[in-house]
């Protein structure tokens, strides 16, 4: 089977609103990197409305559906600096979505005036986030039984 090349697509990055919530939410429930031994992590996860107005919450769209549908979203955390959040729709992955909403965090963070942002990821995400720039800076331990394994602690540098 012929290997598939990732083609560019119409994305904006915008704010969340409220009526983003549900969406927000269905995107984390039915990822599957949090499949299989990971899906206790996610089964019950909400991102509220609540969460929505009261966090930096930043959603790609695909610009060219009318619907503008959703293929990803982070949360930017700023005190303490963390990345709290970060979801690409599977079918979107491997589009640069993720790499664009690293590169959005980022520069909200610098216009926040943070230095350095951490994220403590999926085990399975680890590789991703350090082909964008995050630096390994240790291990956060399980803790169960909402996280029944250790996850690596990064941080991204924030020049």
């Amino acid at each position: 089977m012929p290997r598939m090349t990732p083609t560019p697509r119409a994305t904006a990055v915008r704010r969340a609103v409220a009526g983003d919530a549900k969406r927000l939410t269905r995107l984390v429930r039915g990822s599957r990197a949090y499949g299989g031994p990971y899906a206790a992590m996610v089964a019950g996860y909400r991102v509220g409305p609540d969460y929505i107005e009261s966090h930096r919450v930043f959603v790609a769209v695909d610009t060219g559906d009318p619907a503008g549908r959703v293929l990803g979203f982070y949360s930017l955390v700023l005190a303490p600096p963390e990345l709290d959040l970060l979801f690409v729709a599977d079918g979107s992955q491997g589009h640069g979505i993720g790499r664009l909403l690293v590169e959005h965090m980022k520069s909200q963070a610098r216009a926040a005036g943070l230095d350095r942002v951490r994220v403590v990821s999926h085990p399975p995400a680890e590789g991703f986030y350090r082909s964008v720039g995050a630096l390994l800076t240790g291990t956060v331990s399980a803790n169960p039984p909402a996280v029944a394994w250790d996850r690596p602690e990064l941080e991204f540098p924030i020049a």
